[in-house]
Formats: C-alpha cells, structure tokens, sequence
C-alpha cells in the first residue's frame, strides 16, 4: 500500500517549535512531488510547502519564513520543522504525493495530491 506515515505532532505553547516527519517508504522522491498540507477546523485543505518538479523547496505565503522542509532521500523521508508556532497553525498536518511522473510547480493544490497519510495533528495554545 502506498500511503505516507506521518509523526511528529503535538501540542505546543505559541511561540514553540515542532517537527514532523513524513516516511514515504513506496514513493519515489525522484519521480514524484512530495509535501506538507494541513487542515485546520472548519476549513479547507491547503499546501504548506512542497517539493516542485525541479526540486526546488517551495512555501505557502503563510509560513514567512518560520518553516522549513527538508528529505532524505535514502530513508524516503520528508520533514517540517516549524519554529514560532502561532494559534492560527492549529490543524491536523498531512503528508501528500503526486502519481508517478506527475509533480507540483509553482503550487501544489491538495487536488493534485494522489497519496495522503492519515495526518498528524498539531495544536497551538496563545
């Protein structure tokens, strides 16, 4: 079964730091775009950050600096450390693929996601 397996979450004070980790041990980083998204209550799914065809790192405008993605390609895992944790990042976090040979560009909408895990939820208390 392809699905990512994601960890890391938890709750944290605002202003705190957690990293979350994606191992994707059945997909292909090299042929495939790999990222983060996240859905907060009441509200739709939407990207935080992603790896594009040319596997540059890219970032939703939200994170302004405060999170960064990094992989290791050999053990087929993606991270999100995320520093100066706000109330607004509450939401459950999801690991996402695209379909072999499809990939993200300059945005990666949760529709062109074809593998999900099953989330990790992360809390942030002001």
């Amino acid at each position: 079964q392809v699905q990512p397996v994601e960890s890391g979450g938890g709750s944290v004070q605002a202003g705190g730091s957690l990293r979350l980790s994606c191992v994707a041990s059945r997909i292909s980083f090299s042929s495939s775009s790999v990222g983060w998204f996240r859905q907060a209550p009441g509200k739709e799914r939407e990207e935080v950050g992603w790896i594009d065809s040319y596997s540059n790192i890219r970032y939703a405008e939200f994170v302004k600096g405060r999170f960064t993605i990094s992989e290791d390609k050999a053990a087929n895992t993606l991270y999100l450390q995320m520093n100066n944790l706000q109330a607004e990042d509450t939401a459950i976090y999801y690991c996402g693929a695209t379909g072999p040979g499809t990939y993200c560009g300059s945005r990666c909408s949760p529709d062109n996601i074809n593998y999900w895990g099953q989330g990790t939820q992360v809390t942030v208390s002001s």
